[in-house]
């Protein structure tokens, strides 16, 4: 069925245009891809259902009061810090249970392609650890980033995959509670510094997310904003946003922040990811062998 490529404006690109740009930013390794929860959920990870679900039990709640039904999992998180004094066995639960087998991440196709596409800089809300399993099982260097730490000894040439929510290797990286989320509105932690940066000059995809998801929409907003004040917001590299689901609604908002919004009619939304993620890579290859010639 046809890809859609939605936007507004004079500027809105075909779909064969969206392609081919980012198949050619892409061989110019100037493209970041900004995985969401869509592509973990995929392997069979938990729901934040699940999740809420887990921390209502532990923390002794019952799960049909109002007062718990009106609570967001970051609300809980928050509520189970104070009442823990950490998020260390929260964090420790979800390590264990935010995991699946090495084979069943070989078996999928979205991470398998992820790999071959080769991105240079891959951002990441999702704490899980199936991106640096990926590349492990198909022998592709990569170096892992969730601190300022880890930025500065990041080995140059190879693809950083930066865990802009945290990581389970370290309590202190994690965006889970409340609070944390509030700390991140300044948009300047040394994470948030960097991918300011990185955007600057660079083409952005974003794959897996819900619009709903209103931790991706200031994302989304702030990187804008940025343009917007610096005065040069014609210059500003085109970004995507893959949707299965698109409306009117967001499709309007994210115009209005120069996002381009890119569609497939599939029988799932994995099938349509993999089905746009595929024409990329085979417009790859092309340019690869042309200029190879």
């Amino acid at each position: 069925m046809p890809l859609k490529a939605k936007s507004l404006g004079d500027q809105t690109p075909d779909i064969a245009s969206a392609v081919e740009e980012l198949a050619d930013a892409i061989c110019q390794r100037k493209v970041i891809l900004f995985v969401g929860a869509g592509v973990s959920m995929n392997v069979g990870l938990p729901s934040w259902s699940t999740l809420i679900e887990h921390m209502v039990e532990d923390l002794g709640l019952d799960k049909h009061c109002a007062e718990v039904k009106d609570c967001s999992y970051q609300m809980l998180a928050e509520y189970y810090r104070l009442k823990e004094g950490s998020i260390g066995p929260l964090r420790s639960w979800m390590d264990r249970n935010w995991k699946v087998s090495d084979e069943k991440v070989k078996q999928s196709r979205l991470h398998k392609l992820i790999v071959e596409l080769d991105f240079p800089i891959i951002y990441t809300t999702n704490y899980d650890r199936n991106l640096e399993v990926a590349f492990t099982l198909y022998e592709k260097p990569f170096v892992k980033i969730a601190t300022a730490k880890d930025v500065a000894k990041a080995a140059p040439g190879v693809t950083q995959i930066i865990k802009y929510h945290g990581d389970f290797d370290e309590d202190a990286s994690l965006v889970l509670a409340e609070t944390d989320y509030f700390n991140r509105l300044s948009f300047e932690t040394p994470l948030d510094l960097k991918f300011r940066s990185d955007s600057l000059g660079n083409t952005i995809l974003f794959i897996g997310y819900s619009m709903s998801d209103m931790n991706i929409r200031l994302l989304l907003h702030r990187l804008w904003e940025m343009w917007s004040r610096s005065g040069y917001e014609k210059d500003r590299p085109r970004s995507y946003v893959f949707m299965p689901n698109p409306n009117q609604v967001q499709e309007a908002i994210l115009a209005r922040w120069g996002i381009s919004m890119v569609s497939e009619d599939a029988e799932s939304a994995e099938d349509g990811l993999y089905n746009f993620l595929c024409r990329i890579r085979d417009r790859v290859k092309r340019l690869s062998a042309n200029r190879s010639d």
